[in-house]
């Protein structure tokens, strides 16, 4: 018994902050932001709006889009590390916001891997009979924890989240298979400190610098390309899948730059590369699911499509799940 994705959904914070906005606030320009990046605006969390309230949205449409109630789910699993609460978990205020009880709930710490490491986990706990129908969730709000004078970071992140609803079926569609790997040894590379206050766009009381996201671009890059080259290889090898297979990939979206060397790398044609870091940033765990939701919307994604999905984060960590439709 397998598992497969039936269903998707997203939601974001309401307010756009384009590079143009984002000139009023430090040293950067438009033409700076997208020749490095390849952003032109993002969703940015604003003071009064909850992460768990826009997880929750988006996990409803999913659930509305499967044809499914809140109830019927077996278990709630949630890649983030934006929580407001060290306990209880992410999880458990979406299962509160859902009004199910009982069931587990529980968060993957994994950075922009969040999403990946999840679907590999529910996956395995479907395939081992545990759950039949998962939630599974990618939200975050990195925004939030930037040094907004630091335009090397601050530029790069937006919020949002992304949910999709797995359900347990025979047959060889579904995941195919995931893989996951962690070197702490580069944790210095992209961080953050527990501590520090949630400093919004428009809030008065900022984020201390030394609380706030501390990355080594040059250093990430070159290990992400790297390790996002190597996973997919692998992942296709175990499934028995060749790269040129594949209808889709659905990378995470932290910089184009890194998408399009991946790519490159794979020897994978842009046009079967989904990308839509111009309109919503690096939003952490949440980029995949929210990127595969527009993907199914745009008709990109189809009936028996080998879709590879793939992310790389702080810890670092990094993994890819081959899907097929």
């Amino acid at each position: 018994m397998g598992s497969r994705i039936v269903a998707t959904g997203r939601a974001l914070p309401r307010t756009a902050l384009s590079n143009k906005d984002l000139e009023r606030y430090m040293d950067t320009s438009d033409e700076w932001i997208k020749s490095r990046t390849g952003i032109n605006q993002r969703y940015a969390m604003r003071q009064g709006e909850s992460l768990a309230e826009i997880a929750t949205a988006a996990s409803r449409s999913a659930l509305d889009r499967a044809g499914l109630k809140a109830t019927d789910l077996d278990a709630i699993i949630v890649g983030t590390v934006s929580s407001e609460y060290a306990f209880p978990s992410f999880a458990c205020q979406i299962q509160h916001q859902l009004g199910i009880t009982s069931i587990p709930a529980f968060d993957v710490a994994a950075a922009c891997s969040g999403f990946i490491f999840a679907i590999s986990v529910a996956d395995s706990q479907m395939r081992a009979g545990d759950f039949k129908r998962v939630l599974v969730v990618g939200a975050d709000a990195l925004s939030t924890m930037v040094d907004w004078n630091d335009r090397r970071t601050a530029v790069l992140f937006g919020d949002g989240a992304g949910a999709v609803v797995m359900v347990s079926e025979d047959g060889n569609r579904g995941v195919l298979s995931s893989l996951l790997r962690s070197s702490g040894e580069h944790w210095h590379l992209l961080s953050v400190r527990a501590t520090g206050v949630r400093s919004t766009i428009d809030s008065e009381v900022r984020r201390c610098a030394d609380d706030a996201i501390q990355m080594k671009g040059p250093e990430l890059f070159k290990i992400a390309v790297k390790s996002m080259e190597e996973v997919s290889r692998l992942v296709a090898d175990r499934a028995g899948v060749k790269l040129d297979e594949i209808d889709l990939f659905v990378p995470h979206q932290a910089n184009l730059r890194i998408i399009s060397a991946v790519a490159d790398r794979l020897g994978m044609p842009h046009e079967k590369v989904f990308t839509n870091i111009d309109r919503f940033g690096n939003t952490s765990a949440a980029s995949v699911p929210i990127a595969l939701d527009e993907a199914l919307e745009q008709g990109r994604i189809h009936d028996n499509s080998l879709v590879m999905l793939n992310a790389c984060g702080g810890g670092l960590t990094w993994g890819a799940n081959l899907i097929r439709w």
